[in-house]
């Protein structure tokens, strides 16, 4: 059992909860909380860490995972942990790393997520798991937007992280423009448009376009959309919080798509 915050491995943890390229150099993210430890494919589970307390308590679920499991003490445990009530385990997962055609969906018409300059950890675990609830084969990022394994965004996810294929783009307008042309209609949220979300037709091919939480699109991957839609609002509304704006246009997608 670890006892002290200055072991080696409780330093790693430390800065990897904390530094995103660390993360990215070892292809490593972290994982706290029994549920979110539950869901993580098998092969992919480095380590699990466990405090005192919850391993006295929780034997059988820690050997269900068949992975190595390192204990704490609770004082150290809490050290590590990115939250303010510990639930006592933590897992070192491997990156899944993606690739362009597997955003396409083999079986079944492409419904992508293109996502610009997204900044809020828990707007991008938001969409990511109502991502997965409407059945969305795959969302592009802007390399601007949130670490994806940032600890807020994977709790936000409630899983959907190990679930959803994404790419991070290195070359976004490029990757949109290879998208159009393997047939995939893209559409803009935007402030400027003038035809609502609900007269288009979303059985084919399809992307939404979302973007800052504060600025929206960047004209230039605006003017790539293929068609600006709005979700019209009633009151003194502007809009909606970009989470819950992609929600209600994945959701009318995934309503046509039943019919």
């Amino acid at each position: 059992m670890i006892t002290s915050t200055s072991n080696a491995q409780v330093k790693e943890l430390a800065k990897l909860q904390k530094k995103s390229r660390l993360r990215d150099e070892k292809g490593i993210f972290l994982v706290e909380g029994p549920r979110m430890t539950e869901e993580i494919p098998a092969e992919r589970i480095e380590k699990v860490y466990a405090s005192e307390s919850f391993a006295k308590k929780n034997k059988e679920f820690l050997e269900k995972l068949q992975a190595p499991v390192e204990l704490l003490t609770d004082t150290v445990f809490a050290y590590v942990s990115d939250t303010k009530t510990p639930q006592g385990i933590l897992a070192v997962v491997k990156q899944q790393p993606y690739s362009f055609e597997e955003l396409l969906g083999k079986e079944k018409a492409s419904f992508l997520l293109i996502l610009d300059h997204l900044q809020d950890p828990g707007n991008l675990g938001t969409i990511m798991r109502a991502a997965e609830a409407a059945g969305v084969t795959g969302i592009l990022m802007s390399s601007d937007c949130v670490d994806i394994y940032n600890p807020k965004t994977i709790r936000s996810t409630m899983g959907a992280l190990y679930r959803v294929p994404f790419v991070v783009s290195e070359d976004f307008a490029g990757d949109i423009e290879r998208l159009k042309k393997a047939g995939v209609s893209t559409y803009a949220a935007h402030l400027g448009a003038t035809i609502s979300y609900e007269g288009a037709d979303y059985k084919k091919p399809c992307a939404f376009m979302i973007g800052n939480e504060a600025n929206g699109l960047s004209d230039e991957v605006a003017a790539l959309a293929d068609c600006k839609i709005l979700i019209p609002m009633a009151g003194q509304v502007e809009s909606l919080n970009a989470a819950m704006a992609a929600t209600v246009l994945m959701f009318e997608a995934a309503r046509q798509r039943r019919n």
